[in-house]
């Protein structure tokens, strides 16, 4: 299927590497110019240069954090009319709930919550008056089904959920959609993570680790982040302009919910 967004342009949030990178992968398959952003600069770099190398588009890089305004400010500056935004960042690690202070939970909402909100702030104005907007935020399954040890990521997410699904219902005239993509035990390096931590609290390998996360899907194993990537990717297709303000879970059938 042609998506019809070749020669569109698209800014990817925390994106050399993990589900970020697999999202810009698929975007850039389908002729889309990719503006990159991460942190470590190596990463992002070698990045840049393998989407450069493999696809017909323009790959350019930001390096920095998403939760300072001076990485957001270049991310817009590199592409001043975007007709793609993908949020994304890394999420808090997981605790304990009497361990986490004030300064910890300001952490998190300033960058799984507040981080994508002003990106969206920044961008949203130029989509509706261009007539073409797509925006994908990517949260976590925990938003549907919270678990106490990631609260962290919980509380920020679900308040980023909610500022989405109301701008989604403003701005669906002017055909910009808002929808979130919410994953569960895609295999990226924060899976190998998580099994490391699942691992040394269990007193089990790391093997015996990964395979209790394949044994809570109903799949029977992790998700890919090239089907991640692939459905971010529709989600931005001109195809998907009467898709807004849902929730997308990619968990393999996992999820035991009605809505």
């Amino acid at each position: 299927m042609d998506l019809g967004i070749a020669g569109r342009h698209a800014i990817l949030c925390a994106s050399s590497r993990g589900l970020g990178r697999a999202c810009a992968t698929s975007l850039a398959r389908e002729g889309v110019h990719v503006t990159l952003n991460g942190r470590d600069e190596s990463s992002l770099a070698e990045t840049v240069a393998a989407l450069d190398a493999a696809f017909d588009v323009r790959v350019e890089g930001v390096a920095g954090d998403i939760a300072e305004p001076s990485t957001r400010d270049a991310l817009v500056a590199a592409c001043p009319e975007p007709d793609i935004l993908v949020n994304n960042n890394g999420g808090p690690p997981p605790g304990q709930f009497e361990n986490w202070d004030r300064e910890q939970w300001i952490a998190a909402l300033d960058a799984n919550m507040l981080a994508p909100v002003l990106m969206i702030r920044a961008v949203l104005a130029g989509m509706k008056e261009r007539r073409f907007g797509r925006i994908v935020n990517i949260t976590s399954a925990m938003v549907k089904s919270p678990h106490v040890m990631m609260g962290l990521s919980t509380g920020a997410r679900a308040g980023l959920t909610s500022v989405s699904k109301a701008l989604s219902r403003d701005v669906a005239h002017a055909n910009v959609t808002l929808n979130n993509l919410l994953p569960e035990r895609i295999d990226t390096d924060r899976q190998k993570g998580m099994a490391a931590l699942r691992a040394k609290a269990g007193g089990v390998s790391i093997e015996q680790a990964y395979d209790e996360m394949k044994q809570s899907i109903a799949a029977g194993r992790l998700g890919t982040p090239e089907e991640f990537g692939d459905a971010c990717a529709f989600l931005c297709s001109a195809q998907a302009g009467f898709i807004s303000g849902q929730n997308l879970q990619l968990d393999g059938g996992s999820y035991s919910g009605l809505i």
